[in-house]
Order: C-alpha cells, then sequence, then structure tokens
C-alpha cells in the first residue's frame, strides 16, 4: 500500500487505547472478577480490532473488524451503566467515559462509511491508489 502510515496513528485507535487504559485503572481493585474481566477484555477489543481491520488487505476486511470494534465500544458502555448502578464507579466519572467511548463510535462509523466508500470506488475500477485515508 502507498503512503502506508499505520493503524498507530488513526486518531481513533489512540483514544481507544486510552480509554483501555482508563477502564484498567478504574476496575483494578474492583472485586467482582466477572464484571472486570468482561469489561477490560471490551475495552481491548476496541483499539484491537481496529488495529487488526487496518491491517487487512481488503476494505471489506477492514470494515468487518471496524464494525467489530464499534460492538466492542457498545459493550464498554453496557458494563459502564451498569457499573455506575452498582455503584463501582461514581456517576459522573462513568457519564464522562461513556460520552468518549459514544465518540469513538461514530468517529468509526465515519470510517466505516468512508472504508465503504472507497471500497465502492475500486469495485467500479476507478479511485484510491492506496493513498493513506484520512477521517
Amino acid at each position: 500500500m502507498k503512503n502506508y502510515s499505520g493503524f498507530e496513528n488513526l486518531e481513533v485507535w489512540k483514544i481507544s487505547m486510552r480509554l483501555s487504559l482508563i477502564i484498567y485503572g478504574l476496575f483494578k481493585e474492583c472485586k467482582d472478577y466477572g464484571f472486570r474481566d468482561q469489561i477490560q477484555r471490551a475495552s481491548v477489543s476496541v483499539p484491537a480490532n481496529i488495529a487488526e481491520g487496518d491491517e487487512r488487505q481488503t476494505a471489506k476486511e477492514s470494515i468487518q473488524f471496524l464494525y467489530i470494534a464499534r460492538g466492542s465500544a457498545a459493550e464498554v458502555r453496557t458494563f459502564l451503566y451498569l457499573a455506575i448502578e452498582l455503584n463501582y464507579i461514581p456517576k459522573e466519572e462513568g457519564l464522562n467515559i461513556i460520552d468518549q467511548y459514544k465518540k469513538i463510535s461514530s468517529m468509526l462509523y465515519r470510517l466505516i462509511e468512508t472504508r465503504k466508500t472507497v471500497n465502492r470506488e475500486q469495485s467500479m475500477g476507478h479511485g484510491n491508489d492506496g493513498a493513506t485515508i484520512n477521517i
């Protein structure tokens, strides 16, 4: 791929990595081990699937992994709502992180739509020469 800059340069990946670290720190003392493990796994799944999708050879494959990342972001939000209700975390802090995950979902949606457009253009025989896609 020409001008490939790597998933590490995607803002959505950077933000989701920071949020994963926040989730790990926030729940490291949580004694509900099943809950803790699940929210931590879901939070890591977001940047991991962004990275895996970005390394795929086709836009179609990439899009599938971005959808998985988006689903994982929704899973984290669900666990955060539950954590608030169970008084595992302060409400204000939880809602702030939920808002950040909503931003991730929105960014992923835009990236998916961009890649769908590129995929259509490539299928029609015109468009992208493999250059980096900016969102």
